[in-house]
């Protein structure tokens, strides 16, 4: 993670441990998301060291780059196993982890080492599609079924969702319990608003933050197994993302989806970028720093 050119940091300097995952066993239309780590990693060389927003050096706390998870692609719950004893280890070590995907299946690993380790953990899920199914083609651990997995270890408060099937319809207009939604046309409107209504009940709680980059507009990041029409937007996620790690603990996160595509760099950049943010927001009270404001010239 970073420039190539930088030192290396070791494990035990390190505050932050990004885990790779190139899994990828039941995408359903395009693929491609087996090369999203390498993709976000190489890109990650051309992110300024300097975080302009926030007025701090993300790089600072310490950035270990895991060697990549190995997996048999068949959508096992061992696959499941393997993967929260890896992120488990790493966040018994005291560091902060950042999964890196691979498809969604992967988040209920993670989240599954969070809420062993952090009681009353919370889920917030951004992202286009609900993947509230119980089974998608047989497959209880498919990316089709990443919020259902979740909601067994946890709450999850879900945002940007814009896709989905009857039956999960049917559910979400009964309710569901530990289930909250805001959908992504509900995002138009007042932005304290819904950024309010996507936060609800999260504050002063361990959080496991999970990003399928399908949540973004098409328009700003194509590079997706299943991208949706509308999204999220740059500035108003990071307007939610400030928000959350200002008033909740979030104890871990991943960033999945990105099936990369030639002379789409733009959205590898994104992803990149997007995660480097993720770290110097959880980091940006330790590394202190002074963004600039608004309006800001020289004298």
């Amino acid at each position: 993670m970073y420039g190539a050119d930088m030192e290396p940091v070791s494990f035990e300097e390190a505050g932050v441990a990004v885990l790779p995952v190139p899994y990828e066993a039941s995408v359903s239309y395009g693929g491609g998301t087996a090369g999203g780590p390498q993709a976000i990693l190489k890109a990650s060389a051309q992110v300024e060291l300097y975080d302009e927003w926030l007025g701090v050096e993300p790089w600072r706390a310490g950035v270990w780059t895991e060697p990549e998870m190995g997996l048999p692609r068949d959508g096992s719950a061992a696959v499941m196993d393997g993967i929260a004893a890896r992120f488990g280890a790493l966040m018994d070590a005291g560091r902060w982890v950042v999964m890196l995907g691979g498809e969604h299946s992967i988040t209920a690993g993670g989240v599954r080492a969070a809420a062993e380790r952090h009681p009353g953990l919370r889920v917030l899920q951004l992202d286009a599609h609900a993947d509230l199914r119980e089974s998608y083609q047989g497959d209880r651990n498919s990316h089709a079924c990443a919020a259902a997995r979740c909601l067994e270890l946890a709450p999850v408060n879900a945002v940007g969702i814009r896709s989905y099937s009857p039956e999960e319809a049917a559910r979400i207009r009964a309710g569901i319990p530990g289930y909250q939604v805001v959908h992504a046309w509900e995002m138009t409107g007042d932005r304290d608003q819904w950024i309010k209504r996507a936060l609800h009940g999260l504050a002063g709680a361990p959080i496991y933050l999970t990003i399928d980059l399908d949540y973004f507009d098409p328009a700003i990041l194509p590079a997706t197994g299943t991208p949706e029409p509308g999204g999220g937007g740059w500035w108003p996620t990071l307007d939610l993302l400030r928000s959350l790690f200002g008033k909740a603990d979030v104890v871990a996160a991943d960033v999945v989806e990105l099936a990369p595509r030639p002379m789409m760099h733009h959205a590898d950049f994104l992803a990149a970028r997007l995660v480097s943010r993720l770290i110097a927001l959880k980091f940006q009270e330790r590394l202190g720093g002074t963004p600039l404001t608004p309006g800001h010239a020289a004298d």
